[in-house]
């Protein structure tokens, strides 16, 4: 059973710019708070904690948890991408938290909620359906979902954006970058602003559900092939800017089926790496977000359920070249090929690559042996993973390597390790050469 702090309450989204506003100020004040106390305590027993030491904290990361929880769209959305790409590296406390944060978010209140709908399909938004279930069955950073049943009988899925938060997405990003500056977690040289324009206009179109409800479309075009992927379809009548509405597909949640047998798993990471092989190159076009909550299944079909397009985006010729040619170096097992298209992309620069080049050696020859293993590849193998963390652990020690890639790539590559982490979770075994062999 969850603490009390993280129960699913129906608190209200503050969707005004001063009260989110408010919240920010509240957070940071609190936290500076226990920093000072933290740290008076500290020095008192002779150590001098630095900044990042008072800020990382269990109790400090539980204030930011919950201020995050409860404001919801952008704040928290980013939050939930903190804990995706480093809840393996976090201290279990911490990780702990953070993982709460992706799981466990506030849904609005019924009040609120009825001034949403009533301002979409008017004041007696009710008669449109036989049934809606005021209790979500989902909530999340931007919006939550109901399920209800139409004067058509159709069993449908409504996801509903929580009010304010496309008004919000800019000052959200901003203060959660000045908390980050004030903590001193990034270095000083470390130039985050091109990333946040990124991440604004990632958000924006994350919060435009007509958007989202074109890619729901063309996804489900794209895979109608074949029968071993379900799309939900689109319903365009009902849907708008705030509002979309699907049909709703019995699943379970993905992670769910860590517990059947070996064989499903396999066939299950199997077909979820084939779609995002399609994806960088067949479609050209790349769901980039790699929450899990984005991906189901239907043990009564064996089907897996595509959920969430929000973060659909075209992928230019030019990164589908590059990671076409990366993917031959390493199935050809051309080190210094390999080492030469990662700083081409943008993941490294050469300084990198000098100061670390038996770090570099290692993680490269380790992706190597992975894409070049004969029949099935053990993502469950806790060596492999260790190996490549601890790796990638010893690089990042060094502040001076702290480097951006192009927000092509950025996404791309957070696509495919959400996916690799998956496969991991599951300790699928899959035959990835055969599947890039017939790719690359």
């Amino acid at each position: 059973m969850p603490p009390e702090e993280f129960r699913s309450k129906g608190l209200r989204v503050p969707s005004g710019r001063l009260s989110r506003i408010a919240r920010f100020g509240n957070m940071a004040t609190g936290i500076a708070g226990s920093m000072l106390l933290d740290g008076a305590k500290q020095f008192a027993s002779g150590r001098r904690p630095t900044v990042a030491d008072l800020l990382l904290t269990p109790a400090n990361a539980l204030k930011v948890t919950l201020q995050l929880g409860q404001m919801r769209g952008a704040a928290m959305k980013l939050g939930q991408l903190v804990s995706m790409d480093t809840g393996d590296f976090l201290p279990p406390e911490l990780a702990d938290i953070f993982a709460r944060l992706r799981a466990d978010a506030q849904h609005m209140p019924p009040a609120q909620l009825n001034a949403v709908l009533a301002g979409h399909w008017g004041r007696n938004w009710r008669e449109q359906f036989i049934r809606f279930d005021d209790r979500p069955i989902a909530a999340a950073s931007i919006g939550q979902v109901h399920r209800a049943l139409t004067l058509d009988n159709e069993d449908v899925a409504i996801k509903i954006q929580y009010p304010g938060v496309r008004r919000s997405i800019d000052s959200d990003v901003d203060n959660v970058a000045t908390l980050l500056k004030l903590s001193h977690l990034l270095p000083s040289t470390l130039d985050i602003a091109p990333l946040l324009v990124e991440a604004k206009r990632q958000l924006h179109e994350e919060a435009d559900y007509v958007r989202e409800g074109d890619y729901l479309a063309q996804f489900g075009a794209l895979l109608a092939d074949n029968a071993a992927y379900t799309v939900p379809a689109l319903h365009p009548a009902l849907s708008g800017k705030n509002v979309l509405v699907m049909s709703y597909i019995e699943s379970v949640a993905i992670e769910s089926t860590v517990t059947a047998p070996q064989e499903e798993r396999d066939r299950i990471m199997t077909l979820l790496i084939e779609l995002v092989l399609r994806e960088l190159f067949e479609f050209n076009l790349m769901q980039t977000d790699p929450n899990f909550a984005n991906y189901r299944y239907d043990p009564a079909t064996g089907k897996v359920v595509l959920l969430d397009f929000g973060a659909s985006r075209p992928l230019p010729k030019t990164v589908v070249d590059q990671y076409r040619h990366l993917l031959q170096m390493g199935l050809a097992g051309d080190h210094d090929g390999v080492l030469a298209a990662v700083i081409d992309m943008g993941f490294m620069n050469a300084q990198t690559a000098k100061l670390n080049s038996r770090e570099i050696r290692n993680i490269v020859a380790t992706a190597i042996n992975m894409v070049q293993q004969q029949g099935p590849f053990d993502f469950g193998q806790t060596g492999f993973v260790g190996d490549m963390r601890d790796e990638g652990m010893n690089i990042a020690a060094d502040r001076r390597n702290w480097h951006i890639p192009p927000s092509e790539m950025l996404f791309v590559q957070r696509k495919l390790g959400g996916v690799f982490l998956l496969a991991s979770r599951l300790k699928a075994r899959v035959d990835v050469r055969s599947m890039l062999d017939s790719y690359v």
